[in-house]
């Protein structure tokens, strides 16, 4: 997941995303974006940005559902 040191919905995925390892185990990995030009400009304001297998799966906002799909 691609997030910012201070960011609520960056709060909220990362709930969202552990909650469901508890179910599935998947190897999660965080990236801060913060005073990073290349990753601020890729990024910027969609954060939290997940990715699955390498793919963008979930922007802004994580759907556990859909998660639980992606990761299946």
């Amino acid at each position: 997941m691609y997030a910012r040191s201070r960011c609520g919905l960056c709060d909220e995925a990362r709930k969202a995303i552990l909650s469901i390892r508890g179910e599935i185990p998947f190897r999660y990995e965080e990236v801060l974006i913060d005073g990073r030009d290349d990753l601020e400009r890729e990024y910027g304001l969609r954060v939290p940005v997940v990715l699955v297998d390498g793919e963008e799966a979930f922007e802004v906002q994580v759907d556990r559902a859909d998660l639980r799909a992606a990761l299946r």
